[in-house]
């Protein structure tokens, strides 16, 4: 068996990463933590929990450059990326076994809630659709989560016991061949802190040409979206559209971008009124003006890279 390498991004991650690494003791795995500058005690624990390498970053890079620093600094020819809030409960040879077949550029497993039960609708998806996108700007994915183009994007036919070619598993718990992270250029930086650079790294490898993998006999216990739930509303708000935007820009057609930006715009209108009514406050406008802005720059320009500002995106 080649070296397999874990990569754990890391912000503001301590009270779960203890039981993420401990999982990991014996596995024989490299392990790496790349720290996005936590304010909590995630980087001081870089003294005591000496099984993992650590990477302390004096900035939030964001996801993807954290996950590009890890890699490149990976031994192994295969990378797992697990979210610290993701307990490995088994099978990650069988996640390498698969990422090594011939064509393969990554791997997925299966990942189950406190619950027990897989997250099916989160582990595995298909590439969103720019009429998933619109149904999800406009809230109809929301109020009817059983629509067909939902159900297709969220895979809720999956069988989650059942070996399977998939387009893309979760980046919380998902596996790369480093030679083809090396040959797309790795993640997208553009895509910062995090949402959508996972789906655009396993995107440009299937327009590459590579299959991916979803592999159950891998099992991680995830609790899901700490990180992100601990970004204020308006701040989360506005990376998730941003993220959204840039990617529906680098892969769909001119047409397609600004159907989904004007979606974009009714749907952050509509959010806008009921924020205002929801929290008694005008914030909701601000937050999603800003939103609404960036998707008319976004159609006006039809490119992923102008439109984003710093001071609309900066990172916490």
């Amino acid at each position: 068996m080649n070296l397999v390498s874990v990569v754990i991004v890391a912000h503001n991650s301590e009270p779960e990463i203890g039981a993420c690494l401990e999982a990991l003791a014996g596995s024989g795995a490299e392990i790496i933590v790349v720290d996005n500058a936590s304010g909590d005690g995630t980087g001081a624990l870089a003294l005591a929990r000496k099984e993992a390498r650590w990477i302390l970053n004096p900035w939030n890079r964001g996801f993807a450059a954290a996950a590009n620093q890890g890699i490149a600094a990976a031994q192994g020819e295969f990378v797992l990326l697990l979210n610290p809030d993701a307990v490995v409960l088994g099978g990650l040879d069988a996640l390498q076994g698969a990422c090594a077949q011939p064509g393969v550029a990554a791997a997925g497993g299966k990942l189950v809630g406190p619950d027990g039960r897989p997250q099916v609708g989160f582990m595995v998806r298909r590439f969103p659709s720019a009429a998933v996108l619109i149904l999800e700007a406009l809230g109809v994915n929301r109020l009817w989560p059983g629509n067909p183009a939902n159900r297709r994007y969220r895979c809720l036919d999956l069988d989650p016991e059942a070996p399977a070619a998939v387009e893309q598993p979760a980046g919380a718990f998902l596996m790369v061949r480093r030679e083809v992270w090396r040959q797309l250029g790795g993640f997208d930086e553009g895509f910062r802190p995090l949402w959508f650079e996972d789906v655009d790294f396993l995107k440009r490898a299937a327009q590459a040409g590579y299959s991916v993998r979803y592999v159950p006999e891998a099992v991680a216990a995830h609790g899901g979206a700490r990180s992100a739930g601990r970004l204020e509303w308006g701040v989360r708000e506005a990376y998730w559209y941003g993220n959204l935007l840039r990617y529906t820009a680098k892969h769909f057609a001119s047409s397609s971008l600004r159907t989904v930006c004007g979606a974009v715009m009714v749907g952050a209108l509509l959010r806008s009124v009921v924020g205002v009514l929801r929290r008694g406050s005008l914030k909701p406008v601000g937050v999603y003006g800003r939103v609404v802005r960036l998707a008319g720059a976004y159609g006006i320009s039809g490119r992923s890279e102008g439109p984003v500002c710093s001071t609309a995106f900066a990172v916490q």
